[in-house]
Protein backbone atom coordinates (compact mmCIF):
# COMPACT_ATOMS: atom_id res chain seq x y z
CA UNK A 1 0.00 0.00 0.00
CA UNK A 2 1.26 3.46 -0.93
CA UNK A 3 -0.42 6.42 0.75
CA UNK A 4 -0.02 10.18 1.02
CA UNK A 5 -0.50 11.94 4.35
CA UNK A 6 -1.08 15.68 4.71
CA UNK A 7 -0.14 17.36 7.96
CA UNK A 8 2.59 14.75 8.40
CA UNK A 9 4.73 17.11 10.49
CA UNK A 10 1.95 17.37 13.07
CA UNK A 11 0.76 15.19 15.91
CA UNK A 12 -1.97 13.23 14.14
CA UNK A 13 -0.56 13.18 10.62
CA UNK A 14 2.87 12.18 11.87
CA UNK A 15 1.46 9.35 13.96
CA UNK A 16 -0.56 8.03 11.01
CA UNK A 17 2.47 8.17 8.72
CA UNK A 18 4.62 6.38 11.32
CA UNK A 19 1.99 3.67 11.86
CA UNK A 20 1.68 3.11 8.10
CA UNK A 21 5.43 2.72 7.68
CA UNK A 22 5.52 0.34 10.64
CA UNK A 23 3.21 -1.90 8.60
CA UNK A 24 5.59 -1.77 5.67
CA UNK A 25 3.54 0.73 3.67
CA UNK A 26 5.18 3.39 1.53
CA UNK A 27 4.26 6.90 2.71
CA UNK A 28 4.52 10.24 0.93
CA UNK A 29 4.51 12.87 3.67
CA UNK A 30 3.26 16.41 3.10
CA UNK A 31 3.65 19.35 5.48
CA UNK A 32 3.36 23.12 5.46
CA UNK A 33 7.12 23.56 5.58
CA UNK A 34 9.68 21.46 3.69
CA UNK A 35 11.90 19.53 6.08
CA UNK A 36 13.86 16.31 5.56
CA UNK A 37 11.43 13.54 4.66
CA UNK A 38 8.46 15.88 4.13
CA UNK A 39 7.30 17.50 0.90
CA UNK A 40 5.95 21.06 1.04
CA UNK A 41 2.19 21.64 0.71
CA UNK A 42 0.76 24.73 2.36
CA UNK A 43 -2.97 24.04 2.41
CA UNK A 44 -3.63 27.79 2.23
CA UNK A 45 -1.88 27.85 -1.15
CA UNK A 46 -1.85 25.86 -4.39
CA UNK A 47 -1.50 22.06 -4.43
CA UNK A 48 1.64 20.36 -5.75
CA UNK A 49 2.04 20.55 -9.51
CA UNK A 50 2.79 16.83 -9.74
CA UNK A 51 0.84 14.92 -7.08
CA UNK A 52 2.12 11.41 -6.38
CA UNK A 53 0.31 8.30 -7.51
CA UNK A 54 -0.97 6.61 -4.34
CA UNK A 55 -3.59 4.08 -3.29
CA UNK A 56 -5.07 6.40 -0.66
CA UNK A 57 -4.59 9.86 0.81
CA UNK A 58 -5.09 10.59 4.50
CA UNK A 59 -5.90 14.26 4.95
CA UNK A 60 -4.79 15.15 8.47
CA UNK A 61 -3.55 18.67 7.77
CA UNK A 62 -5.55 21.45 9.44
CA UNK A 63 -5.32 24.72 11.31
CA UNK A 64 -6.25 23.82 14.88
CA UNK A 65 -6.92 26.49 17.51
CA UNK A 66 -9.74 27.76 19.69
CA UNK A 67 -9.29 31.29 18.41
CA UNK A 68 -7.99 33.08 15.35
CA UNK A 69 -8.89 34.79 12.06
CA UNK A 70 -11.89 33.16 10.41
CA UNK A 71 -10.29 33.66 7.01
CA UNK A 72 -7.28 31.52 7.93
CA UNK A 73 -9.46 28.69 9.25
CA UNK A 74 -11.52 28.78 6.07
CA UNK A 75 -8.51 28.87 3.75
CA UNK A 76 -6.68 25.98 5.39
CA UNK A 77 -9.47 23.74 6.63
CA UNK A 78 -12.22 24.24 4.05
CA UNK A 79 -10.48 25.30 0.86
CA UNK A 80 -7.49 23.12 1.72
CA UNK A 81 -9.74 20.07 2.04
CA UNK A 82 -11.37 20.92 -1.27
CA UNK A 83 -7.92 21.17 -2.87
CA UNK A 84 -6.88 17.77 -1.50
CA UNK A 85 -10.09 16.17 -2.80
CA UNK A 86 -9.63 17.76 -6.23
CA UNK A 87 -5.93 16.84 -6.37
CA UNK A 88 -6.75 13.16 -5.79
CA UNK A 89 -10.12 12.76 -7.56
CA UNK A 90 -9.86 9.03 -8.22
CA UNK A 91 -8.04 8.05 -5.03
CA UNK A 92 -9.43 6.79 -1.74
CA UNK A 93 -9.74 9.81 0.58
CA UNK A 94 -9.62 9.48 4.37
CA UNK A 95 -10.33 12.82 6.02
CA UNK A 96 -9.58 13.48 9.68
CA UNK A 97 -12.58 15.49 10.84
CA UNK A 98 -13.61 16.26 14.43
CA UNK A 99 -16.41 15.66 16.93
CA UNK A 100 -16.71 19.46 17.08
CA UNK A 101 -18.90 19.24 13.97
CA UNK A 102 -21.77 18.13 16.25
CA UNK A 103 -24.04 20.66 18.03
CA UNK A 104 -22.10 22.57 20.70
CA UNK A 105 -25.18 23.64 22.65
CA UNK A 106 -26.24 20.19 23.83
CA UNK A 107 -24.52 17.13 25.30
CA UNK A 108 -23.35 14.34 23.02
CA UNK A 109 -24.80 11.25 24.67
CA UNK A 110 -23.88 8.11 22.76
CA UNK A 111 -24.19 10.21 19.61
CA UNK A 112 -24.27 8.45 16.27
CA UNK A 113 -22.77 9.81 13.04
CA UNK A 114 -25.29 12.56 12.40
CA UNK A 115 -25.03 15.37 9.86
CA UNK A 116 -22.86 18.29 10.90
CA UNK A 117 -24.43 21.15 12.86
CA UNK A 118 -25.24 24.44 11.16
CA UNK A 119 -24.36 26.78 14.03
CA UNK A 120 -20.91 26.97 15.67
CA UNK A 121 -19.33 29.04 18.43
CA UNK A 122 -16.15 29.85 16.56
CA UNK A 123 -14.25 29.71 13.31
CA UNK A 124 -12.57 26.39 14.08
CA UNK A 125 -15.75 24.37 14.58
CA UNK A 126 -17.40 26.04 11.60
CA UNK A 127 -14.44 25.33 9.33
CA UNK A 128 -14.20 21.67 10.43
CA UNK A 129 -17.91 21.19 9.72
CA UNK A 130 -17.60 22.69 6.25
CA UNK A 131 -14.44 20.65 5.59
CA UNK A 132 -16.30 17.50 6.65
CA UNK A 133 -18.94 18.25 4.02
CA UNK A 134 -16.31 19.06 1.38
CA UNK A 135 -14.53 15.76 1.97
CA UNK A 136 -17.73 13.71 1.69
CA UNK A 137 -18.37 15.17 -1.76
CA UNK A 138 -15.41 13.15 -3.00
CA UNK A 139 -16.65 9.96 -4.74
CA UNK A 140 -14.60 7.63 -2.50
CA UNK A 141 -14.29 9.30 0.88
CA UNK A 142 -14.58 8.42 4.54
CA UNK A 143 -14.36 11.00 7.30
CA UNK A 144 -13.23 10.10 10.81
CA UNK A 145 -14.60 12.13 13.74
CA UNK A 146 -12.40 11.77 16.85
CA UNK A 147 -12.96 13.56 20.15
CA UNK A 148 -10.09 14.95 22.24
CA UNK A 149 -7.10 13.14 20.71
CA UNK A 150 -4.23 12.47 23.12
CA UNK A 151 -1.19 10.23 23.41
CA UNK A 152 2.53 10.27 22.55
CA UNK A 153 3.26 13.42 20.56
CA UNK A 154 0.33 15.44 21.96
CA UNK A 155 1.36 19.06 22.40
CA UNK A 156 -2.13 20.54 22.68
CA UNK A 157 -4.81 18.76 24.70
CA UNK A 158 -3.15 17.62 27.93
CA UNK A 159 -0.50 20.38 28.01
CA UNK A 160 -3.30 22.95 27.80
CA UNK A 161 -5.09 21.30 30.69
CA UNK A 162 -1.96 21.55 32.82
CA UNK A 163 -1.47 25.17 31.82
CA UNK A 164 -4.60 25.98 33.83
CA UNK A 165 -2.82 25.24 37.11
CA UNK A 166 -2.82 28.38 39.26
CA UNK A 167 -1.50 28.58 42.83
CA UNK A 168 -1.69 24.87 43.48
CA UNK A 169 -5.11 24.43 41.87
CA UNK A 170 -6.17 23.17 38.47
CA UNK A 171 -9.20 25.03 37.13
CA UNK A 172 -11.69 23.08 35.04
CA UNK A 173 -15.29 23.40 33.88
CA UNK A 174 -18.45 21.63 34.99
CA UNK A 175 -18.09 18.84 37.53
CA UNK A 176 -15.93 15.71 37.98
CA UNK A 177 -18.67 13.32 36.89
CA UNK A 178 -19.05 14.63 33.31
CA UNK A 179 -18.42 11.75 30.92
CA UNK A 180 -16.00 12.14 28.04
CA UNK A 181 -14.93 9.62 25.43
CA UNK A 182 -11.37 10.60 24.62
CA UNK A 183 -9.44 9.27 21.62
CA UNK A 184 -6.02 7.69 22.08
CA UNK A 185 -3.83 8.41 19.07
CA UNK A 186 -3.39 4.65 18.60
CA UNK A 187 -7.13 4.23 18.08
CA UNK A 188 -7.16 7.01 15.51
CA UNK A 189 -4.15 5.70 13.57
CA UNK A 190 -5.65 2.20 13.49
CA UNK A 191 -8.93 3.60 12.18
CA UNK A 192 -7.20 5.74 9.56
CA UNK A 193 -5.19 2.83 8.17
CA UNK A 194 -8.24 0.55 8.17
CA UNK A 195 -10.15 3.25 6.28
CA UNK A 196 -7.51 3.36 3.55
CA UNK A 197 -8.47 -0.10 2.29
CA UNK A 198 -12.10 -0.13 3.41
CA UNK A 199 -15.02 0.46 1.09
CA UNK A 200 -16.97 2.27 3.81
CA UNK A 201 -18.08 5.83 3.06
CA UNK A 202 -19.71 8.66 4.98
CA UNK A 203 -18.63 9.34 8.56
CA UNK A 204 -17.27 7.24 11.42
CA UNK A 205 -16.91 8.27 15.07
CA UNK A 206 -13.54 7.38 16.59
CA UNK A 207 -12.94 7.21 20.33
CA UNK A 208 -11.64 5.05 23.15
CA UNK A 209 -13.57 1.92 24.11
CA UNK A 210 -15.66 3.54 26.85
CA UNK A 211 -16.36 6.93 28.44
CA UNK A 212 -14.44 8.15 31.49
CA UNK A 213 -15.42 10.78 34.08
CA UNK A 214 -13.69 14.12 33.67
CA UNK A 215 -12.50 14.07 37.26
CA UNK A 216 -10.78 10.72 36.78
CA UNK A 217 -9.05 11.98 33.63
CA UNK A 218 -7.73 15.09 35.32
CA UNK A 219 -6.59 13.16 38.38
CA UNK A 220 -4.79 10.62 36.22
CA UNK A 221 -3.00 13.33 34.24
CA UNK A 222 -1.96 15.18 37.38
CA UNK A 223 -0.67 12.03 39.06
CA UNK A 224 1.19 10.84 35.95
CA UNK A 225 2.92 14.19 35.44
CA UNK A 226 4.12 14.67 39.00
CA UNK A 227 1.31 17.00 40.08
CA UNK A 228 -0.37 14.67 42.52
CA UNK A 229 -0.61 17.41 45.16
CA UNK A 230 -2.63 19.71 42.88
CA UNK A 231 -6.31 20.16 43.76
CA UNK A 232 -8.99 20.47 41.06
CA UNK A 233 -11.59 23.22 41.20
CA UNK A 234 -14.60 23.18 38.88
CA UNK A 235 -16.23 26.35 37.60
CA UNK A 236 -19.96 25.84 36.83
CA UNK A 237 -20.52 25.76 33.08
CA UNK A 238 -22.94 28.75 32.92
CA UNK A 239 -20.46 30.92 34.83
CA UNK A 240 -17.57 29.63 32.73
CA UNK A 241 -19.48 30.53 29.57
CA UNK A 242 -19.97 34.09 30.83
CA UNK A 243 -16.31 34.39 31.75
CA UNK A 244 -15.32 33.05 28.33
CA UNK A 245 -17.51 35.62 26.62
CA UNK A 246 -15.79 38.40 28.60
CA UNK A 247 -12.39 36.91 27.74
CA UNK A 248 -13.25 36.83 24.04
CA UNK A 249 -14.49 40.43 24.10
CA UNK A 250 -11.24 41.52 25.75
CA UNK A 251 -9.28 39.58 23.14
CA UNK A 252 -11.03 41.42 20.32
CA UNK A 253 -10.13 44.74 21.93
CA UNK A 254 -6.52 43.84 22.73
CA UNK A 255 -5.90 41.60 19.70
CA UNK A 256 -4.47 38.95 22.00
CA UNK A 257 -5.78 35.38 22.23
CA UNK A 258 -8.35 34.88 25.01
CA UNK A 259 -7.37 32.74 27.98
CA UNK A 260 -10.77 31.03 27.85
CA UNK A 261 -13.14 30.52 24.93
CA UNK A 262 -16.79 29.54 24.73
CA UNK A 263 -15.78 26.73 22.39
CA UNK A 264 -13.50 25.23 25.04
CA UNK A 265 -16.22 25.53 27.69
CA UNK A 266 -18.78 23.85 25.45
CA UNK A 267 -16.45 20.96 24.66
CA UNK A 268 -15.27 20.37 28.22
CA UNK A 269 -18.33 21.23 30.27
CA UNK A 270 -20.88 18.84 28.76
CA UNK A 271 -20.99 15.10 28.19
CA UNK A 272 -19.27 14.04 24.98
CA UNK A 273 -19.77 10.32 24.30
CA UNK A 274 -20.23 8.58 20.96
CA UNK A 275 -21.58 5.45 19.33
CA UNK A 276 -18.81 3.32 17.85
CA UNK A 277 -20.88 0.78 15.90
CA UNK A 278 -19.44 1.91 12.56
CA UNK A 279 -15.89 1.94 13.90
CA UNK A 280 -16.23 -1.64 15.14
CA UNK A 281 -18.50 -3.11 12.48
CA UNK A 282 -17.64 -1.01 9.42
CA UNK A 283 -13.88 -0.70 9.89
CA UNK A 284 -13.26 -3.73 12.10
CA UNK A 285 -11.49 -1.65 14.75
CA UNK A 286 -11.81 -2.62 18.41
CA UNK A 287 -10.55 0.48 20.27
CA UNK A 288 -8.40 0.30 23.37
CA UNK A 289 -9.55 1.86 26.65
CA UNK A 290 -8.39 5.26 27.83
CA UNK A 291 -4.87 5.06 29.24
CA UNK A 292 -2.95 7.93 30.78
CA UNK A 293 -0.44 6.03 32.91
CA UNK A 294 2.50 7.02 30.68
CA UNK A 295 1.37 10.63 30.16
CA UNK A 296 4.28 12.01 32.15
CA UNK A 297 6.78 10.19 29.96
CA UNK A 298 5.42 11.09 26.55
CA UNK A 299 4.55 14.66 27.46
CA UNK A 300 8.20 15.20 28.40
CA UNK A 301 9.50 13.82 25.11
CA UNK A 302 9.87 16.17 22.12
CA UNK A 303 8.15 15.24 18.89
CA UNK A 304 10.72 14.58 16.15
CA UNK A 305 9.99 14.26 12.46
CA UNK A 306 11.78 11.16 11.26
CA UNK A 307 14.06 12.01 8.33
CA UNK A 308 13.81 10.13 5.06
Amino acid sequence: MRIAVTGAAGFIGGAIADAAEARGWEVVRFGRRPVPGILSWDLAGPPPARPPVVDAVVHAGAHVADWGPARLFHQVNVLGTRAVAETFPGTRLVHISSSSVYPWWEPCIDRAEEEVAVGHLGAYGRSKALADVEARRHPDALVLRPHAVYGPGDRTLLPRLLSNIRRGTLLSVGHPGILHQLTHIGNLTTAALAACSSGAQGAVNVADAAPVPLGAVLRSVLDATGHGDIAVKYVPRPLAMVLAGVSEAAALASRRPPRLTRYAVSQLGMQRTYRLDRLRGGLGVEPISTTLADAGKWMAEPRHVRPA
